[in-house]
């Protein structure tokens, strides 16, 4: 790489994050741009109205970056830089990766949004301590980037880590996007939370939840506080997204033998899950995780971006 730093976008589902990135992983300016729910081609619009933006207002003076890394929701084919799509309701492939170098003339490389947060860890995190090791986000949705034998795994059609949509229960009913039912991401994400209170309010009809759901998207936090108010609907819903998500960490333990699990997310980043989840993988299944499951260290809002970032230095 011939320059110290790189432009790292990050593209979410409500906002995309653009900065200015070193080799350290530090960010030397950032700017945010919402997005919201979009098609795949007004997606790709915001990006080059975004950077052309960023470029002009909010990049320090200085030398040339190097490259550009993108990391983005969604199915990507990082080897051959194309977004395939952010769901299969949303899906028109480009060859983004080929369109960002000629438009702006910076070697691109593209990732998924979390795959590239378990290159972050790997770079500048938990990671580094380790050759084996899942980075689990649960957020809004869920989503994991796995490395073993020091290599992230993408799987034959780059979709391995989609593990928001492993069954952890099969007595809920809980529907999922996916057409299944209980699958973890439909009960332990903010998402998958917001939509089940709606789906049980009916069963408690006194609960305040009911009334902020009627004002729109009931965020983990505010289900969290009121079930440690006890709520009923808040207490079910919290110790259910607690028991799913304890299941599919120990799930995903059988299946890949990890020396470490590293936690990310707005909802595994809360303060109620850090107090609740340990209590649920007190159990000899976890033994085999020599250096445990431990909560990320690298900033939820920006541990995107520094992924990204990890691409384009790399």
């Amino acid at each position: 790489m011939n320059g110290d730093t790189v432009i790292a976008l990050d593209l979410g589902g409500t906002k995309l994050l653009i900065g200015e990135v070193d080799k350290e992983g530090r960010i030397l300016s950032s700017k945010s741009y919402p997005s919201g729910y979009l098609k795949q081609e007004q997606a790709v619009e915001l990006i080059c109205s975004s950077l052309d933006d960023f470029l002009a207002t909010a990049r320090p003076s200085g030398p040339e970056p190097a490259a550009l890394g993108v990391g983005l929701i969604g199915l990507v084919d990082a080897a051959k830089g194309d977004w395939v799509m952010i769901d299969p309701g949303r899906k028109s492939p480009v060859a983004l990766a080929s369109l960002l170098q000629e438009r702006y003339g910076y070697p691109c490389r593209l990732e998924n949004d979390v795959k590239a947060a378990a290159l972050a860890e790997r770079t500048f995190g938990a990671g580094r301590a380790t050759d084996h090791f899942i980075y689990l986000n649960i957020g809004t949705g869920i989503a994991a980037g796995i490395v073993a034998d020091g290599q992230l795994i993408r799987g034959l059609q780059n979709d391995a880590g989609e593990v928001g949509h492993m069954t952890v229960d099969y007595t809920s009913g809980t529907p999922c996007v996916c057409g299944r039912f209980g699958c973890a991401e439909a009960i332990a994400s903010g998402g998958g939370m917001d939509r089940r209170l709606r789906l049980l309010g009916q069963r408690y009809p006194g609960s305040p939840l009911l009334q902020l759901a009627s004002r729109g998207f009931v965020r983990a936090e505010e289900v969290f506080a009121h079930a440690d108010k006890g709520d009923p609907l808040a207490v079910r819903i919290a110790g259910d997204a607690a028991d799913a998500a304890a299941e599919l960490i120990m799930n995903l333990v059988r299946v890949v033998n990890p020396e470490l699990v590293i936690l990310g997310g707005g909802v595994a980043g809360s303060a109620w899950m850090g107090r609740e989840l340990p209590k649920r993988l007190e159990l000899p299944v976890m033994d085999s995780v020599a250096k445990g499951v431990i909560f990320s260290r690298l900033d939820p809002a920006t541990v995107g971006l520094v992924g990204a970032a990890t691409l384009a230095l790399s």
